[in-house]
């Protein structure tokens, strides 16, 4: 069995929004589409609503969404299932997000990582072909999206229950992968946190971890048997004068029989901007000589001072969000801020990084 995994897709440009409505497969995709004619199943993380809502939640960042019409266009790629869970499928709230699933449906595109409360939306996903069943545990950071006891949303990320999760996933399957969407943003390198959560997830039965959302390729390793890989940049993103960074990806593909092998394709956004193809040449070489020479980092420790650099890069922004506080003065949108980076874990990494305790430097 052939799975490909493909990270964030988002028909954002309004150029590229038009091209998805018309279904233009050959522009949208290029080499990707005859990658796709290949595969057994082709997971995708839409990370924005299909819908034509205007009204928006309130929060911090963009709020994405597309023209219904594109589900038909995902169909048409060759992608077969849909991975929800994610910081913007709830950016045009209840209605975008019942939209959005109303409109895969529509073109029979099944999709998991959302229900109709914070237990539904952790239901473990599963798919069977040649003989084998695959568990695919779909999981979000704390960022607006997430489901609530009383309310429809994406399925976020505890310590506690995502683990219980993956072990459930490992008593009914043959095989567990778990897609994981967080991390920080922009930065090559995972938190201690992030990696130790992955390596927990290995130990529960994972035998495949792939985490998103930081819109670029990070690192991989290998834990246990287990295939982890610390972001996996964008998938299809075209925005407007976006650096290399962004305009790069990995698309992941699983071979599963008796065990599971990993093997990573690099991808690139198309000169026009408007699609993505695969890498060639010397430019595929050289995301594959980064990506290996940040693997390598992981192994002898110094990624450990990619994320502190990255955290310090950074401090200005979060102690920008420390000042005025807790004052007569202090607006709703200032502790919203404050809110919003102690809510969400790849925020309180940062935190702790700048902070660290007087625990950290006493008497060794």
């Amino acid at each position: 069995m052939k799975i490909l995994i493909a990270a964030d897709l988002v028909p954002k440009k309004e150029e590229v929004n038009e091209l998805f409505i018309k279904g233009d497969v050959k522009t949208l995709f290029n080499g990707v589409a005859e990658l796709a004619e290949n595969a057994d199943r082709f997971i995708v993380n839409l990370e924005c609503a299909l819908t034509n809502e205007e009204g928006t939640i309130k929060k911090f960042g963009s709020c994405l969404k597309a023209d219904p019409k594109c589900a038909e266009t995902l169909k048409k790629v060759g992608i077969t299932d849909v991975a929800l869970a994610n910081n913007h499928v709830f950016d045009f709230g209840k209605k975008g997000l019942l939209d959005t699933m109303a409109n895969l449906e529509r073109v029979g595109l099944p999709y998991m990582g959302v229900g109709e409360n914070d237990t539904q939306s952790r239901k473990i996903y599963y798919v069977e072909q040649d003989g084998k069943k695959i568990a695919v545990v779909n999981v979000c950071e704390h960022e607006y999206s997430y489901a609530l006891p009383d309310r429809i949303g994406a399925n976020a990320y505890d310590p506690y229950l995502t683990m219980q999760d993956i072990r459930e996933a490992k008593k009914n399957a043959d095989f567990v992968i778990v897609i994981y969407h967080g991390g920080k943003e922009h930065c090559r390198y995972p938190s201690p946190r992030l990696r130790n959560l992955c390596r927990e997830m290995a130990y529960c039965g994972a035998n495949a971890v792939i985490t998103q959302h930081s819109h670029c390729i990070g690192c991989y390793e290998e834990f246990e048997g287990t295939h982890i890989l610390y972001g996996q940049g964008n998938f299809h993103f075209c925005w407007e004068n976006e650096t290399e960074m962004w305009n790069t990806s990995l698309l992941v593909e699983l071979t599963i029989d008796e065990s599971v092998k990993i093997n990573f394709i690099p991808l690139v956004t198309t000169g026009n901007n408007l699609g993505i193809d695969l890498a060639k040449g010397e430019r595929r070489e050289r995301i594959l000589r980064e990506f290996e020479a940040r693997n390598a980092e992981l192994k002898n420790g110094k990624w450990k001072e990619g994320w502190h650099d990255f955290c310090q890069k950074f401090a200005g922004m979060y102690r920008g969000a420390l000042k005025g506080l807790a004052t007569p003065e202090t607006t709703e949108e200032q502790t919203q801020l404050f809110a919003h980076y102690l809510d969400c874990e790849a925020h309180t990494d940062v935190w702790r990084e700048l902070y660290p305790t007087w625990n950290q430097t006493n008497e060794k």
